[in-house]
């Protein structure tokens, strides 16, 4: 779940998805792969995975959907109709994966199942066959099978510390939780493992081995913290990672391990070493009468996506949730929403797992979901694409392809209609570009200098760029030079990301900086390079010669440590100009250095 907490409840069930920082510059490298080679077979997460997942028609209250009472879809007759459905419609564009989420060991009252040794058991209401019989019937229509767990052992699975553990003897569920009984996980539903106890680990043992029994090849691991909006010792669930990665390669059966959701990205080393995806974000679900809706949360992954950016590659996926864009008015998006939802999910190289009914698909949705050209930016060898400007309504993303030609999307999350320029000399040339639209599998011709479209409210398109022009040159301003000039709190600072170790920081409530004898050669529009630092979203208000400022967003670089780019336009003079950056009656990020091209 995301912001809705997990109970024994039927009222409050557990989520369902287990589920640019570019330093200087703007140069995109390959996607980095997992610190651990172990931590996943090259069969596993080689690109992010494709498929549909059941929480979004559990959480819905869309008329139809739940008609016994909340969160009653999860059933097996339900999970193998859209099973069906996938094969027949979207298997041939790379869907493989059914997720079956929280709920398939509880009955309709939210009741538990378990096992004589403290494993889930699925309920025989919702699946009367049980796990393993739906993971073979998954199999024999070429799909994938997976499955969901709420992180730590079930409060209801303790029985009073007394249930033995499969496989161990001597060990019960006494042995496996701290003395106290401390909770964890996002809702907690859970007691805390205690893994400094030889039992605990064969208790994980047992879970994976009880899934790869019964032919399961995914696992969303939910709840799990630093995250899930909990934070200190009881909701550090690292061990509990990592001793599921251990349990998985113990079975031998490659098993795709997801985590979730909304994960700390200060521990997002451990997630990569351990784990094959992880959720960057609350729930995508709005909770309400459709799947989701725009302000609650699709509109929220533009502005959190960012800082992830660089941690997405071979063997591990940021994860932004379920992809509902395929059921219209069920999705309860605009058309240009769904669009943009599905670009962002694209370019960003999330996971691409829809949560709609397959078996009433419109064609709208049908083509977002099956458009080769689009899934092939998803699923190919380019990395994610990086936001290019401020964080402000208007937008451009873009990734560099191994090919030399550009990924390029435009987004105007404004709520109103806005036209969105993608400058040429932003992405690193200048010159003429050869440009295709994806979305509608079009070329458009070629463009001189930059791309310039209308969209709508909450609207989108998506380009590949080939550049037919010259490298762009730059030229770079130190913040922290002895020729620029600083105001209010500003001080230069150590920063061992930074250019040259240094950058300015204290830009708060009128801290400000100021790049003198900035030359160029002719009077024009620039786009100003601006490397920053800022552990969280920050203001600042840009100008040149004392005219005009100009207020942009600058996107959390995750933490105070790395070193993020972002372009904004600035109107120079031929000549010396001044450039200030300031910080208002707010919070600006740290500055590390600008860089103005050579030419308008």
């Amino acid at each position: 779940m995301r912001s809705s907490s997990y109970s024994v409840l039927p009222a409050r069930p557990l989520r369902a998805v287990v589920v640019l920082a570019l330093a200087a510059g703007l140069a995109t490298a390959a996607p980095a792969a997992h610190a651990d080679p172990g931590a996943s077979s090259p069969a596993v997460a080689a690109k992010p995975y494709m498929g549909w997942s059941s929480w979004s028609m559990q959480s819905s209250k869309y008329p139809g959907l739940n008609p016994d009472g909340d969160y009653s879809y999860l059933t097996e007759a339900n999970v193998l109709k859209q099973a069906n459905a996938l094969a027949a419609k979207l298997r041939k564009y790379g869907y493989e994966y059914v997720d079956i989420d929280a709920g398939w060991w509880r009955d309709q009252d939210w009741k538990p199942e378990f096992d004589a040794y403290a494993r889930q058991r699925a309920d025989p209401g919702r699946f009367p066959r049980g796990m393993k019989a739906v993971a073979d019937d998954l199999h024999a229509k070429g799909l994938k099978a997976g499955i969901y767990l709420p992180v730590g052992l079930e409060k209801e699975a303790y029985d009073d510390g007394e249930s033995p553990i499969w496989n161990a003897p001597g060990c019960t569920t006494a042995d496996i939780v701290y003395d106290d009984l401390r909770t964890t996980n996002g809702w907690d539903s859970a007691y805390k493992i205690d893994f400094s106890d030889p039992c605990a680990q064969k208790y994980v043992d047992s879970q994976a081995q009880m899934f790869a029994d019964w032919g399961y090849d995914f696992l969303k691991l939910d709840g799990v913290g630093p995250g899930s909006f909990k934070s200190g010792e009881n909701y550090d669930n690292v061990a509990d990672v990592a001793a599921w990665r251990q349990a998985i390669a113990a079975t031998g059966r490659p098993v795709h391990l997801e985590l979730s959701w909304s994960l700390d990205i200060g521990h997002v080393a451990d997630w990569k070493k351990h784990s094959n995806g992880w959720r960057i974000d609350t729930d995508v679900e709005c909770y309400c009468n459709t799947l989701v809706s725009w302000e609650n949360s699709v509109d929220d992954r533009w502005q959190d996506a960012p800082a992830w950016t660089r941690h997405a590659g071979l063997g591990g996926w940021n994860d932004l949730d379920a992809l509902d864009v395929g059921n219209g008015e069920m999705d309860g998006l605009t058309k240009a929403e769904r669009q943009s939802y599905a670009t962002l999910w694209a370019i960003a190289k999330s996971p691409l797992y829809t949560g709609d009914d397959l078996t009433r698909l419109d064609s709208y949705g049908l083509s977002l979901l099956t458009n080769r050209e689009v899934i092939a930016v998803n699923q190919g060898d380019s990395p994610p694409a990086h936001l290019v400007t401020a964080s402000d309504p208007q937008q451009v993303w873009a990734a560099k392809n191994p090919d030399g030609t550009w990924t390029v999307a435009l987004f105007n999350l404004a709520d109103a209609p806005a036209a969105v320029t993608a400058d040429f000399t932003a992405l690193g040339f200048t010159g003429r570009a050869a440009v295709r639209d994806l979305w509608n599998h079009e070329n458009l011709g070629t463009y001189r200098g930059r791309i310039t479209q209308a969209l709508p409210a909450h609207g989108s398109r998506l380009f590949t760029v080939t550049p037919k022009g010259a490298a762009l040159d730059l030229t770079g301003y130190e913040a922290e030079s002895t020729a620029n000039t600083l105001g209010g709190g500003a001080w230069v600072a150590d920063c061992s990301a930074c250019s040259d170790g240094k950058k300015i920081g204290n830009l708060y409530l009128g801290g400000r900086l100021t790049f003198n004898d900035v030359v160029v050669p002719e009077a024009g529009t620039y786009q100003v390079r601006i490397s920053y630092v800022g552990g969280d979203a920050r203001l600042a208000y840009v100008s040149a010669n004392g005219g005009g400022a100009v207020r942009h967003t600058f996107a959390s670089t995750g933490d105070w440590g790395t070193v993020s780019t972002a372009t904004v336009p600035v109107q120079l003079k031929a000549g010396a100009n001044t450039l200030t950056i300031d910080s208002g009656s707010d919070y600006a990020p740290d500055i590390d250095r600008i860089d103005v091209p050579e030419s308008s």
